[in-house]
Formats: structure tokens, sequence, C-alpha cells
């Protein structure tokens, strides 16, 4: 497929806190110049205590995201138990790894949160795996990082790191035309995965 006729979607960030994980997205999926899609979803749950999300070709992070979600749910079922964040990430990279002659044209980040705490992932498209405390992938992550770096720090709580999440994605919507049309925010926390309402959101956004 011609790549100007690839639906892609952008930007993400992804935050580890001192309590759990915050993903943020914007909603745009784009065919080359063409505003194909305002309502793209980009963050996926994978488990009750992991999240993901997504940027690059559209149909490529669906089908990663239901294979992740298959293998977790196998996991539980042989194993009897929830498989460690480390271990889902790893498990993406094996799949990524493999297809890596035909690859899923997409970045991941992958994170949540275990016995072992808050861990984040960012994840290339041959199978790379990366720990780190906060990630942006897409067109808009060179203006996410500045709102990142100046605001981010290790000890935030996911209520703080929500509204640093946000202003990232705001600030790549407003200087990167591949991102926008509303942003989206999830939280995984040792309550579980949570979808923020769009209402919560705007609220934040008018503070």
């Amino acid at each position: 497929m011609n790549d100007e006729n690839r639906l892609k979607g952008t930007t993400t960030v992804g935050l580890k806190c001192s309590d759990g994980v915050v993903f943020a997205t914007e909603r745009r999926a784009t065919m080359g110049n063409l505003i194909a899609h305002k309502v793209a979803q980009k963050i996926f749950k994978i488990d009750d205590h992991i999240g993901a999300t997504i940027a690059g070709g559209v149909g490529d992070a669906q089908t990663l995201m239901k294979y992740i979600s298959a293998e977790v749910t196998l996991y539980r079922l042989r194993n009897g138990e929830r498989i460690s964040v480390e271990s889902a990430a790893t498990l993406t990279a094996n799949i990524l790894h493999s297809s890596r002659f035909y690859p899923f044209l997409v970045q991941t980040l992958l994170g949540g949160i275990d016995d072992n705490g808050p861990a984040l992932f960012s994840l290339d498209p041959t199978g790379g795996v990366i720990g780190d405390k906060m990630i942006s992938t897409g067109s808009g992550s060179p203006i996410a990082y500045g709102v990142l770096e100046d605001r981010y720090h290790e000890d935030m709580d996911t209520e703080e790191g929500i509204d640093v999440a946000i202003r990232a994605i705001q600030s790549a919507m407003e200087r990167d035309t591949f991102s926008g049309n509303g942003i989206l925010v999830a939280t995984v926390t040792k309550e579980g995965f949570k979808m923020l309402p769009e209402e919560e959101v705007e609220r934040r956004l008018r503070k």
C-alpha cells in the first residue's frame, strides 16, 4: 500500500508516576494530507493492570493490540495469575521481532502496575523495547517532549501526571498538523485501568 494511502495516528504520551501510569493521545487519524478520522482510538486496555497506546499505521496497530490482549488472557488462563508488565512488554517485543521482515508499522507504548510497581516501555516496529519514565511517540512527540522535560518529575502521582500529559498533547496539537481533534486520557493504578470521561479532560484543559 502506498504510504500516502495508509491510515495513520499520532501523537501519544506515557508517564510513569508514583502510583501508576498515565497515557494520553490525541484523536486524529490521517491519510496523507487528509484528516481521515476525528475519533481514532489510540489507547487500549490490555488487561486490568496493563494499557497501551499506538502511533503509526492504524490497521497494524489494531491487529497488534488484538494479539497482545489474546496472549495476555491466555497467560492468565494457563498460569492462574496475571502477567507482569515487563513480561507483557517482552511478549509484545517478540511478536514485533518475529514479524520484522513484514513489520507492524507502529510505535507502541505499554505500561501498567504489578507487584513490582509501575512500569512503562516503548517498543519499536522491529521489537526493540526500552523502559523509561516519560515517553512520547509520533509526529508531535518533539513538541510534547518540550512540555514533559519541563514539567515531569519522578515523584508525581497520577493526578498530577494527568495534567502534565494533557498539556503535552495539547501543545503537540497546536503545532503538529497530524495531531488534533480532542484528547484521550487513561490511567492504570492499583484500582485498575480507567479511561477519563471527556468532560473531565475538558475541565482540566480549562484550568
